[in-house]
């Protein structure tokens, strides 16, 4: 009886590669067919979301204006321009300081995020509203933003109000979590769609709760190398050392 030869999935052949590394190959890329469709069903449920509750109250945050060299106040409800009815708020952490100061220095995870993210905003914002909102003052945000050469993020402050709380980036004793929340506005009034809550539950042994690595290219980059993104590092805000 002849023996049985599989397909490959596809005709293209990288130098050098043995039998043995095609077979391999071709059963991972299945599972990455399997994992592209997987990601779109779940898209496409999100997507179907009902509308969840009307936000309590059209919180008033903090940006700097640079006309004026000043912070001035902004509205949740000015977030929205106009023709775009959805908002994407990314939670900035901010972590206590050398200094003993209570909101010192940005958080080197969700600077490594949004120092990604800043480039690609004017890309967002053709379709939807993005900003990134932290606890700490605007100045001391702004501060931090200009360190790290960001350029178009839009940055809030919510030193003044409770937004952090009650949208899950903050416990009640004051420390910060990173969020990622969506609100959508429908006649005139603002809902919220969508957060992070991968956060919320345990996560799978060995992993971290991975609730904003969707927006976060580092370990998508990690993830594809024979080291993988491991367990006992992570990014930094200086790397002058290492350089």
């Amino acid at each position: 009886m002849a023996t049985e030869v599989k397909k490959s999935l596809h005709n293209v052949r990288f130098p050098g590669e043995s039998d043995q590394y095609r077979r391999a190959r071709d059963e991972l890329l299945k599972a990455e067919i399997d994992l592209r469709r997987q990601i779109e069903v779940v898209a496409a449920q999100r997507r179907a979301l009902p509308l969840g509750g009307l936000v309590p109250r059209d919180y008033t945050f903090e940006e700097w204006d640079p006309g004026t060299n000043a912070a001035r106040p902004v509205r949740l409800s000015e977030l929205f321009a106009e023709g775009k009815d959805t908002l994407f708020l990314y939670s900035h952490m901010f972590i206590p300081g050398k200094a003993g100061l209570p909101l010192e220095e940005g958080c080197p995870l969700c600077t490594s995020i949004i120092d990604a993210i800043d480039g690609e905003v004017p890309h967002i914002t053709q379709r939807i509203n993005f900003a990134v909102v932290a606890k700490a003052p605007i100045e001391r945000f702004r501060a931090h933003a200009r360190s790290r050469g960001w350029r178009h993020a839009r940055l809030l402050s919510s030193a003044n109000n409770t937004y952090n709380h009650d949208y899950q980036a903050e416990s009640p004793d004051g420390a910060q979590f990173a969020m990622a929340t969506v609100f959508a506005r429908r006649d005139g009034k603002i809902h919220h769609f969508w957060s992070g809550e991968l956060f919320l539950v345990p996560a799978e042994p060995g992993q971290d709760p991975r609730h904003v690595d969707f927006m976060w290219p580092l370990w998508s980059v990690l993830d594809r190398t024979p080291e993988g993104r491991g367990t006992d590092w992570w990014p930094e805000l200086d790397y002058s050392e290492t350089r």
